[in-house]
This record gives structure tokens, C-alpha cells and sequence, in this order.
């Protein structure tokens, strides 16, 4: 498969087609399957298909990683926390309703860190600190535990279940767990207003198509 934007955003329209049509369910699952093994590691990826993650971190000093350009936003190694998280407080908490995989198995002590929310509400201060003292293998073996459930999830769901919206108790749950900061309220509202459809679409494929590409631009640019 070809990994170009192009490319992706035509797969992506044959995805969202594909979770409309209750005939087309498990046609829908495959491409879901396919495109979200792409934007994690060659563990997950499908056979024949390039992972996206694989030629970021290869040859990538762990300085490199931490670091933020001037006048830059973030870095690589908060990209991949950033994705991480999204993906985990989505497809457990409010796909399957299902504890976070950050507070099981002690992966805050692993990777170092004392955050435990998405990042979105970070301003450039907490970016750093998190970039200099995160646990880049242990953040590495989050996401693939991540990346693991919802390709675990996803198997147990009927068609009916795509078009139900996020469950609001399960949206108030994130706020109550910290996931979420009240500053980045608006990302809430957001979830609130998908199908489970659409929680398929955005974020586990395409979000870390998008910030996977931002990746690759901050570690060719240096």
C-alpha cells in the first residue's frame, strides 16, 4: 500500500462509506484493520503494508526526540505521547467503556511522567518537561499496548452499535478521570457529537495519520 496523503485520504473515504452500510460491516472492520495497523509499529502492521511509525524512530537520536524547533510547538517524543493517549482514552473509555490502559500495569511509573492527560490543553513549558523526562521505550511499549485494543474492540462490535453516539456518561467519565483538562472542553463536545463510526474514523486512523506525518516533517527538517 501506498503511504501518501493522497492515497490515505481516498482510503479513508472508502472506510467511512464502508461503516455506513450495515451490509458492508465486515468489509468496514478489514479496512478499519488495515489502516490502523499502518500508523502503528511493523507489529501491527498488515502484511505487505508499510508501518508509518517504523521510519520516524529509525536512526532517531533520543536528543532529537525530545527536542522542540524554535519557534516549534512540539516534539517527536510528545507527538507519539499525544497519539497515545488520544487513542487510549478513545477507544477504552468511550468505545468500549473500558478502563484506561495508563492507569493498569503501572505505565506512568514506566515511562516517568506524572501527566496522565491528552496533552491538548499543554502549553510550550509542560511540552518540554514532558519531552526531557518521558521514558521513550516504555512510551514506545504504551502505544503498542494501545494500539493492541482497539483491534481487540473493534472484532466485538455489530453493526447497530456503529451508529449509536458516545455514550454522555462515558464522556464525563474522561473529565472525571483528568484525561480530558477543562481548558480543552471543546474536545469533549467533539467527541460527543460522533457515532462510534465516527470514533473509528477520528482518532485512531486518521489523527495518527496526521500527526504521524508531523513527525516525519520535524525529523527530516532536524
Amino acid at each position: 500500500m501506498n503511504p501518501d496523503r493522497k492515497y490515505w485520504n481516498h482510503q479513508q473515504q472508502v472506510l467511512r462509506e464502508a461503516l455506513t452500510r450495515s451490509k458492508d460491516h465486515a468489509r468496514a472492520i478489514e479496512l478499519f484493520l488495515n489502516q490502523h495497523g499502518m500508523v502503528h509499529s511493523s507489529e501491527l502492521a498488515p502484511a505487505g503494508s508499510p508501518s508509518l511509525e517504523e521510519p520516524i524512530w529509525q536512526g532517531l537520536t533520543d536528543a532529537a526526540a525530545r527536542r522542540i524547533a524554535p519557534k516549534g510547538e512540539h516534539s517527536i517524543a510528545w507527538i507519539f505521547w499525544h497519539i497515545a493517549r488520544i487513542e487510549d482514552v478513545t477507544m477504552n473509555l468511550l468505545l468500549a467503556g473500558t478502563p484506561q490502559l495508563i492507569l493498569q500495569e503501572g505505565w506512568l511509573e514506566r515511562m516517568k511522567v506524572t501527566e496522565s492527560d491528552t496533552g491538548n490543553a499543554m502549553d510550550l513549558a509542560r511540552i518540554a518537561r514532558l519531552s526531557a523526562a518521558v521514558n521513550l521505550a516504555a512510551l514506545r511499549d504504551y502505544r503498542l499496548a494501545v494500539g493492541r485494543r482497539p483491534r481487540e474492540i473493534v472484532l466485538q462490535l455489530v453493526p447497530e452499535q456503529l451508529k449509536e453516539k458516545v455514550q454522555p456518561k462515558r464522556l464525563q467519565q474522561v473529565l472525571a478521570e483528568g484525561a480530558v483538562e477543562e481548558s480543552a472542553h471543546g474536545l469533549i463536545d467533539y467527541w460527543g457529537g460522533l457515532t462510534l463510526a465516527g470514533l473509528l474514523l477520528m482518532p485512531p486512523t486518521r489523527h495518527n495519520f496526521i500527526h504521524l506525518n508531523e513527525a516525519m516533517r520535524l525529523k527530516t527538517r532536524g
